[in-house]
C-alpha cells in the first residue's frame, strides 16, 4: 500500500518552514482507496514568491485547520504504506518536521518519483513534475496546488509500476509489510484479489517473487494454484507469504507481461516457461512454376517466418484453416504431397494451381493477401486493445517488424505524436515466444485495432 502525497509549504529558512496545503491519496497499486485534502493554518507568515506560486496566502488560511487538528488523519491514512512523493525528501522532511513540532515520532518509508523516473523513464530533458508528466501525455491540473501535484503523482507512479519489469518496487513493498501465519491466510490471499484480466506475482517472506502467471480471471487462477494438491501447488502454498498483481485489462498485454517478466526475474517455480516454447514456424517460398508454396518447421529465429506455433499438431490445423479460407491448393500449403491434382481439387475446393491450371499470378494474391494479414514483417504499426479502464486503452508498438514493447494511454490524450508514444512504452525483448503471441493473437482475437505509424506526426 502506497500513500502518494504532496505538500506545499510557507517556504522561508531551512526546517523553520510550515504546512499550508497537504493531498494524501492511498493507492493500493491499482487505484486510490481513500484520500485527504486540506488546507493548514501553518502559524506564520507565507513568502511573497510561494503565494505568486502557488495561490494560497495567509488570508486564505486564516480559518483553515492547524496541524495538530489534522495529525491523527494523517498517521491514519498513511499507516502501513510507503510514502510517495515527487522529491521525497523534501516532502518527508517537512511532514517530519511537523510531527517532531508536536513531538510525535513518525516514521516511513518512502519513495520518490524522481529517482524512479530517472531510473525507469532515462533520457528526459527534466524531471520536474510539470515537464515530465507533459513529456509523458499525463494531464495535470491546479499544478503547484497539493491535490493537483499529488493525482497527477499517482497517474505518474502507475506508469512507473508497468515500467518496471523487474518488480523491484513491489518486491520492496512486500519486504516492508510481510504477512504473518501465511499458511492460514491463503483464503485471505484470494478474498484480497480481483476477478480481473491481469498478471499476478507470488513473493516469498522475503519479497522475492517465486512464480509469475496470468489470467483473465485473477482470482478464480489463485483458488485453482490454491486448492490443487500436486506437488508443485503444494510447495507454492507453503512458500507464498504475498500475492501482487498487475492488472492489464487487455489479454495480449497479459501475456506479453508474463513472458518478458519471467525470463527477466526467472522465479524459481517456472521453470519450464523461461524457456522458449514455440517451436514451429511457417515460412513461406516462390516454386519453379512461380508460385507461394508454405511450409512448417522448426523455429530459428535466424530464418524469415509468418507466424509460430506450439506443435506440429496446431500448425497443421491452422494451414487446413487457412487453405479453406484463402481457397489455397493443398499441395501448396503442404497439406499433401501428390504428383498430380491435389485432394481439394478433387471436391473442387481449390481452383487448380497444382496442375497449373490457376495461373500463378492469380493464385499468388490470395496467398500473398494471407502473408500480408498474419505476419507483421516489416510492419510498422500499434496493436490497440481494451485498457484497464474503460477510459483507457492498450498499446503494443510494433516497428520495422519488430516487437518494441507496450503501454497504456487516457482516451482524453489523443495518440498522434510519436514521441510522446514511445516515453509510454515498456521496452520488451523481440524473442521469438512475443512474436508468437502477437502472431497468435492477431489471427485469433477481434477485439484489438491496428493503426499504421504512418498515420501518426513527428512533434
Amino acid at each position: 500500500m502506497y500513500a502518494i502525497l504532496d505538500i506545499e509549504t510557507t517556504g522561508g529558512k531551512y526546517n523553520e518552514e510550515g504546512i499550508t496545503e497537504i493531498a494524501i491519496y492511498r493507492f493500493d497499486g491499482h487505484k486510490v482507496v481513500d484520500q485527504f485534502i486540506s488546507l493548514v493554518n501553518p502559524e506564520r507568515p507565507i513568502q511573497a514568491f510561494v503565494v505568486n506560486l502557488t495561490g494560497i496566502n495567509n488570508q486564505m488560511l486564516h480559518n483553515a485547520p492547524k496541524f495538530y487538528e489534522v495529525a491523527k488523519r494523517i498517521i491514519e491514512i498513511t499507516e502501513g504504506c510507503i510514502i510517495v512523493a515527487h522529491n521525497a525528501q523534501f516532502d518527508y522532511r517537512i511532514l517530519s518536521l511537523e510531527f517532531d513540532r508536536l513531538g510525535y515520532p513518525y516514521e516511513r518509508k518512502t519513495l520518490c518519483t524522481v529517482a524512479l523516473s530517472q531510473e525507469l523513464l532515462p533520457g528526459h530533458k527534466s524531471y520536474s513534475l510539470g515537464k515530465l508528466t507533459r513529456a509523458l501525455g499525463i494531464p495535470i491540473t491546479d499544478r503547484h496546488r497539493a491535490s493537483g501535484d499529488a493525482i497527477a503523482t499517482v497517474k505518474l507512479f502507475k506508469m512507473l509500476l508497468s515500467k518496471d519489469t523487474e518488480k523491484k518496487i513491489i518486491q520492496e513493498s512486500v519486504r516492508a509489510f510481510p504477512r504473518k501465519n501465511m499458511d492460514k491466510k491463503l483464503k485471505d490471499i484470494i478474498h484480497e484479489v480481483p476477478s480481473v484480466c491481469g498478471v499476478y506475482y507470488m513473493h516469498n517472506v522475503n519479497g522475492t517473487i517465486i512464480y509469475i502467471g496470468k489470467s483473465k480471471n485473477i482470482k478464480k487462477r489463485l483458488t485453482q494454484h490454491f486448492t490443487s494438491d500436486n506437488r508443485k501447488s503444494k510447495k507454492i502454498q507453503e512458500d507464498v507469504a504475498a500475492v501482487t498483481y498487475e492488472e492489464t485489462g487487455s489479454e495480449l498485454i497479459a501475456l506479453l507481461k508474463e513472458n518478458e517478466e519471467i525470463k527477466r526475474n526467472k522465479p524459481v517455480f517456472n521453470r519450464a516457461l523461461r524457456r522458449t516454447k514455440y517451436k514451429i514456424q511457417l515460412s513461406h517460398f516462390t516454386d519453379d512454376e512461380g508460385y507461394i508454396n508454405f511450409k512448417t518447421e522448426k523455429a530459428d529465429d535466424r530464418k524469415r517466418s509468418i507466424t509460430t506455433y506450439s506443435s506440429i499438431a496446431s500448425a497443421k490445423a491452422h494451414l487446413d484453416r487457412i487453405t479453406e479460407t484463402y481457397t489455397l491448393c493443398h499441395n501448396k500449403t503442404g497439406l499433401t504431397n501428390s504428383n498430380g491434382n491435389c485432394f481439394g481439387y478433387t471436391i473442387k475446393k481449390c481452383e487448380g494451381a497444382c496442375i497449373q491450371e490457376e495461373t500463378p499470378e492469380v493464385y499468388n494474391k490470395r496467398a500473398q493477401n494471407f502473408i500480408n494479414t498474419y505476419s507483421y514483417e516489416n510492419k510498422s504499426m500499434l496493436v490497440v486493445d481494451k485498457g484497464r479502464d474503460v477510459d483507457e486503452r492498450s498499446v503494443v508498438l510494433i516497428e520495422d517488424g519488430t516487437f518494441q514493447g507496450i503501454g497504456f494511454y487516457n482516451l482524453n490524450f489523443q495518440l498522434n505524436n510519436i514521441d510522446i508514444l514511445k516515453s509510454i512504452i515498456t521496452k520488451m525483448d523481440n524473442n521469438r515466444d512475443a512474436q508468437h503471441i502477437i502472431q497468435s493473437y492477431l489471427r485469433t482475437k477481434k477485439t484489438h485495432k491496428i493503426i499504421p505509424l504512418s498515420t501518426m506526426t513527428n512533434p
